[in-house]
């Protein structure tokens, strides 16, 4: 599932579309990402509206699902969300923390207790700008992506489950060292 930012879906259209057509599910992380616990509910109200238009413009989708910015919310959000349409608003319970740059070996470390039914949430650009630079990221799921799939985790969006219970856990082994970098990057210096 990716939750965009809708001044990004204005700048990218196309991208929008490609993700829209390879089966993902388009969420909702509204149009400038302020953080929400002191913005009132009208501007809530504005920021989520001008996200939905700029998606349903770009790809012929109305999103569902909701994911507050830096994931802080007020006590006016959920309510807002609600008369907003939304099925749901959408938290996280690993993180990568990989919006900023760092090294590959942070990002190895903050994954390694992901287990089945866990809500995984990795960024592909920084909110502040259009084009970070990601590698790091990839690098982690390189890394990660066989052990899990080879644990039995599958990965699905958020509509595929919708109303099914929690999967049971599954025991991801643990590789005893990172490997190298895979991906090149100035913060890392790797």
């Amino acid at each position: 599932t990716f939750f965009l930012i809708g001044r990004y879906v204005r700048e990218c259209p196309a991208l929008v579309q490609e993700i829209a057509a390879a089966g993902h599910t388009i969420g909702n992380h509204t149009d400038t990402h302020p953080s929400l616990f002191w913005i009132a509910p009208s501007k809530i109200d504005a920021e989520l509206a001008r996200c939905q238009e700029a998606i349903e413009k770009a790809c012929g989708r109305r999103p569902i699902w909701m994911r507050p910015p830096f994931g802080i919310r007020g006590p006016q959000l959920s309510s807002v969300v609600r008369r907003a349409g939304f099925r749901g608003l959408v938290m996280w319970s690993r993180w990568a923390r990989d919006w900023q740059p760092q090294h590959i070996t942070d990002i190895l470390h903050r994954l390694r207790r992901v287990r089945g039914g866990d809500i995984v949430l990795l960024h592909d650009g920084d909110h502040r700008w259009q084009r970070g630079d990601r590698n790091i990221t990839l690098a982690g799921l390189d890394y990660w992506l066989p052990l899990w799939i080879s644990a039995g985790l599958q990965f699905v969006t958020l509509d595929d489950i919708a109303g099914r219970p929690a999967p049971a856990t599954a025991s991801v082994p643990q590789k005893s060292s990172p490997p190298a970098p895979l991906y090149k990057s100035k913060a890392s210096g790797n």
